[in-house]
């Protein structure tokens, strides 16, 4: 299908957000890294022309289920530009999923071969709750996808962000690392920075000493670190915006939408969502517990094994960091997105509920539908379909 700027969101907005958990931008991957080796040698796709493409999850929205058999609430969205420096003169998209969609991934291609190897890499592209990096690269890790580690990066606007939340989290390491060091406040940042990146050079070599860690172990200690401090940075980014987007909602839900079903539907909706997003910061602030019991235990006890362990065995624990904090994400970003100044006045109610039920579903609610012909009172479980009948 081809689409404008215009249809998908402006192209040049959506791709100065970077990569995040709901966007895997590959342009901006080609624009920074395509010089380096590693990016032609072990791509993200084989298709030059896929491997410069917008992964977005994307909200199915009602213009767009006639292009599917079933009726998904989401869908993990193909956008390639017709120009990777021109974004504003629009692009071609497809989704996963959508009737016809493998004829349209083999167009993209340049043969049977990486045809097979490209639509295994969207097709584990769309198992996935969100794009974020750690869990993606964990994630084509466990499948025996080899992808240069360029395509994972974390993006310049979150990169920005989460400095001053590592400098002071890894300040104590730094400290130990280099105790015996001069100008060890310049070493800090530029330590700070060196972790966000995709790389790992000498200069990481105190730290190394420090941890006892050795080749691949160490790489992979490492990252997986950076795993942890990403994760436990977007927790404390998105708990504030949640709370808003809560708020927000029990306003709507305080004034009622009108009809007595669509009103007993938010009400137990509202309330669903603020359960299930405290069990996910509940889930997500235990497991990164374990973090802070073995960083403890190297900067205060002294002790390097319990963090050295911990890094080794990381990795097995960033896919349900990264459905949980995905999850979760989705909620603030995409309604943020769309109610940019907090004001949810006048949104059309069958429009409300839509939202609502993408985010229950997003958490993992389930919702069991009443049987009205039946004469099944309404509860705060009625479904969307029931809704929208309601609505015609």
């Amino acid at each position: 299908m081809v689409t404008s700027a215009r249809e998908i969101r402006p192209l040049p907005a959506l791709h100065s957000a970077g990569s995040t958990s709901r966007v895997l931008n590959l342009t901006a991957v080609w624009e920074r890294d395509a010089a380096e080796p590693d990016y032609s040698a072990r791509p993200f796709f084989s298709s030059p022309l896929l491997n410069t493409a917008i992964i977005v999850k994307h909200k199915i929205r009602a213009d767009e289920r006639d292009l599917f058999d079933g009726a998904p609430t989401s869908a993990t969205k193909i956008i390639i530009p017709f120009h990777t420096s021109e974004l504003g003169l629009g692009a071609r998209a497809m989704f996963v999923g959508q009737r016809g969609w493998q004829a349209m991934l083999l167009d993209l291609c340049r043969g049977p071969a990486e045809f097979q190897r490209d639509r295994r890499v969207v097709e584990l592209l769309n198992a996935l709750p969100s794009l974020d990096p750690f869990l993606l690269r964990e994630h084509f890790k466990t499948h025996q996808i080899d992808i240069a580690p360029c395509y994972f990066a974390i993006s310049e606007a979150d990169c920005r962000r989460m400095q001053a939340f590592v400098g002071e989290e890894i300040g104590r390491l730094i400290e130990l690392a280099y105790a015996n060091k001069r100008d060890s406040g310049d070493e800090a940042a530029k330590l700070v920075k060196i972790l966000l990146s995709t790389q790992i050079d000498e200069r990481l070599e105190p730290l190394r000493l420090t941890l006892n860690l050795e080749g691949d172990a160490y790489r992979e200690g490492v990252f997986s670190w950076k795993g942890f401090l990403y994760y436990k940075w977007m927790l404390s980014e998105l708990w504030p915006r949640l709370g808003a987007v809560v708020a927000e909602l029990q306003q709507i839900r305080s004034r009622g939408l009108g009809e007595l079903e669509l009103s007993i539907y938010l009400d137990g909706a509202v309330q669903r969502l603020a359960r299930a997003i405290a069990v996910h910061r509940a889930e997500v602030l235990e497991a990164l517990s374990l973090y802070d019991h073995a960083f403890a235990d190297l900067t205060e006890g002294g002790r390097t094994a319990p963090f050295r362990d911990f890094l080794i065995k990381a990795p097995t624990m960033f896919t349900m960091l990264g459905e949980r904090i995905g999850a979760i994400s989705h909620i603030a970003s995409f309604w943020r997105y769309r109610f940019p100044d907090g004001c949810a006045h006048g949104i059309p109610a069958l429009e409300l509920v839509e939202i609502v039920q993408d985010f229950e579903a997003s958490l993992g609610v389930l919702q069991r539908q009443p049987n009205i012909a039946a004469g099944e009172a309404a509860d705060p479980t009625l479904e969307l379909g029931e809704a929208q009948r309601r609505i015609a």
